[in-house]
């Protein structure tokens, strides 16, 4: 395939510029599901002029569905999406991204959509969708499957449809979370999550950090004990990546525990463990639900996006524990800054 793309920008550079641009046109539908003509040309930079053009022809072709309250991709052009991926990844030069990350972090797949989700509402609902087709094949038989919380968790969510393993998962909270939005709790994320596919969710009703006295005397209730040990049992576990100090207020923690984040280096937060830029844990809060240790016999994968998150990623990634990872192309563009 690389060579016949090679052969066809010096032949015809402007047949791949078309083949780009109604590919995004496309992408761009299929990831709002249904989307006005003003509202897409806002997003895509794109005059409606332009881009009426461009629809009629996809609407022509049987890939487009136009009405009056917007636009949305037919059966044939999902199937055409679905055949373009793997050339579009190399017209936009992300397969090689995806081996060389793959290889520097000894993970098991690397999965990159084009764009920068701090900059586009668009590429990290795309991450979304990345993200549960990720799980959707790593779910090949039910059983406990772990969320943490999070705006790109809540758009793996909002992109889960029914699939025979999923159906018969139980989705629980990684952690606890009463600190931030309720929308954007993991117990909210593993009911969405358990909703969108038919499946089944357990709830952990306590607050996302704890001090050591409250923590010591919370797990000690019957009900609150029980439902940790049904997530430290969790077969997949799919998560988020946080700056650190971003993560530290969002979280509320006092000054002086972000003082000694920011003096001992840390870049990154996961389940509430907080990771240097060589990978080491430097802070952890005593959280009631999963834990590093936890992960020995567990598949990961981590959703994350954005430029502003790319050594966040990588120091994440060199603790060691994910097997599949889910960026966007910013986030990957700066990773592999950092590696070289």
């Amino acid at each position: 395939m690389r060579a016949i793309l090679e052969i066809q920008k010096q032949l015809m550079p402007d047949m791949i510029e078309m083949l780009k641009k109604r590919y995004t046109i496309l992408h761009h539908i299929q990831v709002s599901r249904l989307v006005g003509r003003r509202t897409l040309a806002s997003s895509l930079n794109m005059t409606e002029r332009v881009l009426r053009g461009e629809v009629e022809f996809l609407k022509t072709q049987g890939l487009l569905e136009v009405e009056s309250y917007g636009m949305r991709v037919s059966e044939a052009g999902q199937k055409l999406l679905e055949q373009l991926e793997p050339m579009i990844k190399e017209l936009f030069g992300l397969s090689d991204m995806e081996k060389q990350i793959r290889d520097a972090f000894g993970l098991e797949k690397v999965i990159i959509v084009p764009g920068d989700s701090d900059q586009s509402p668009s590429t990290k609902k795309e991450l979304g969708r990345a993200g549960a087709s990720a799980l959707r094949k790593m779910a090949q038989e039910a059983g406990v499957i772990a969320v943490t919380g999070g705006s790109t968790m809540h758009e793996v969510a909002n992109h889960l449809t029914p699939t025979t393993p999923l159906k018969g998962s139980l989705f629980v909270p990684a952690r606890g979370g009463l600190g931030e939005s309720v929308e954007l709790q993991a117990n909210t994320i593993a009911s969405i999550m358990a909703k969108k596919t038919g499946g089944q969710y357990r709830l952990l009703h306590v607050p996302d950090h704890l001090g050591e006295e409250a923590y010591q005397s919370l797990i000690q209730d019957p009900n609150i004990r029980e439902i940790i040990e049904v997530i430290r049992d969790t077969r997949i576990v799919v998560h988020g990546i946080g700056e650190a100090i971003v993560m530290a207020k969002r979280r509320k923690l006092d000054r002086n525990t972000i003082d000694r984040l920011l003096a001992d280096g840390a870049l990154a937060e996961a389940f509430g463990y907080y990771f240097d830029r060589e990978g080491r844990v430097v802070h952890k809060m005593p959280t009631a639900g999963l834990r590093l240790e936890d992960l020995q016999n567990t598949k990961v994968i981590a959703v994350a996006g954005g430029r502003s998150k790319g050594e966040s990623i990588a120091s994440v990634l060199k603790y060691g524990k994910e097997h599949v990872l889910v960026i966007d192309e910013a986030a990957a563009t700066e990773m592999m800054n950092h590696l070289q």
